[in-house]
């Protein structure tokens, strides 16, 4: 009987111990779980022909500018003109007092009559010694001096011609008339005032308003990087004129386009800035010069063009574009970009990402560089016209 006893606590230890190691042996229900991976999405790259167009600051200038002043002096006696309305060439603007200079045309005339007189008289004189100087009726100082003041009086006849064409110019001059077609601006003088010859005031400015001037500047490194691009063939320029479409200050397009003139020659050493000129129709008087809008124009076309929606683009605090991209193994690799022109939503790409790369557009930050991912592709958005 004590022998009973003593095993029945042996027995209950053991199922014990076995029931401990049991637990231990579950490894499924102490296991970590397994790592997720992410999933994002992914645009693949595709080339296709874009149009390349720049942006670019630009201010309006008149076409031609005339300042208008005095040749003669005077006394204004009336303005022949309202402020601010077009005038054609040739249109009385000023009248001068002409009385003085009308004196002085008909003392003009007066003197020219009476150099003729006597040149004709010089001439008649010639004449008769030249007849007589063979049978020696007149001395030979006599002919001699005969013979020279028929040609002394000649050209006192020109001198006299002249000034008589000199005093009809400036009797004409009288009456100040437009050099040009354009717009007047406000008259600097009035009626009783007293002006000068070639004075450095002008009385008026005259405007041509149409067509007119857009000058734009371009930084030396965009245009560099465009000659570059024409030069390799990745860039097709249109033959003919560069169209050129004016942007007004409240974000409308102008309904009149322009074409690329010339660019300049010369970099602003201030500005770094290449200085490039359109020619813009104004038939409507729309555009005024000293206006500032924006000029878009037409660079061509890439053959090659490749872009990519604005929200794959982050910027670093350089300002440098960088892009994530799903590379091999489905790992997350970081590429810096250089972006240009906006179409829509998205940015045409010059340098940093290839054809059939997979950038990602959504689950940004989800991905981290070296990260493995699950990309899953969308469908591409389609370009639409620059912005």
């Amino acid at each position: 009987m004590p022998i009973n006893v003593a095993i029945k606590p042996l027995a209950l230890l053991c199922a014990l111990f076995a029931l401990n190691l049991t637990g231990c042996d579950d490894s499924s229900v102490n296991a970590p779980p397994a790592k997720e991976v992410p999933e994002v999405q992914v645009t693949t790259l595709a080339t296709q022909s874009l149009p390349v167009t720049s942006e670019l600051p630009g201010r309006i200038l008149a076409y031609r500018i005339a300042e208008v002043r005095p040749q003669v002096s005077g006394i204004i006696l009336r303005r022949l003109f309202t402020e601010g309305s077009d005038v054609v060439t040739g249109q009385s603007l000023y009248q001068i007092d002409p009385a003085p200079l009308r004196a002085e045309f008909n003392r003009a005339v007066a003197a020219l009559a009476q150099a003729r007189a006597n040149a004709q008289l010089a001439q008649v004189t010639f004449a008769r010694y030249r007849s007589l100087i063979g049978a020696q009726y007149v001395s030979r100082q006599d002919f001699d001096q005969a013979e020279a003041t028929a040609a002394e009086s000649r050209a006192a006849v020109e001198t006299a011609s002249a000034a008589q064409e000199t005093a009809r110019i400036n009797l004409a001059r009288t009456t100040v008339t437009s050099p040009l077609n354009g717009r007047i601006g406000r008259s600097s003088v009035t009626e009783g005032a007293l002006v000068q010859e070639q004075q450095s005031d002008a009385l008026a400015t005259v405007q041509q308003l149409d067509p007119l001037y857009l000058d734009v500047t371009q930084s030396s490194q965009e245009f560099l990087r465009l000659q570059q691009e024409l030069a390799s063939g990745r860039l097709q320029r249109h033959s003919g004129n560069v169209p050129v479409s004016v942007i007004l200050s409240d974000g409308s397009q102008y309904p009149h386009p322009g074409t690329l003139a010339f660019s300049d020659v010369t970099v602003d050493q201030t500005t770094g800035a290449i200085t490039l000129r359109a020619i813009v129709p104004n038939p409507d008087r729309q555009l005024l010069p000293g206006m500032f809008v924006r000029a878009r124009i037409d660079m061509g076309s890439d053959l090659q063009g490749l872009t990519v929606p604005q929200r794959a683009v982050s910027r670093t605090p350089r300002g440098e574009a960088t892009a994530l991209v799903v590379g091999r193994d489905n790992r997350v690799e970081v590429r810096h970009l250089t972006v240009s022109t906006a179409f829509a939503d998205r940015w045409r790409v010059t340098s940093g990402l290839t054809s059939g790369e997979r950038v990602i557009v959504s689950g940004l930050q989800r991905a981290q560089p070296g990260m493995q991912v699950n990309p899953v592709d969308i469908a591409a958005t389609p370009t639409e016209g620059a912005n």
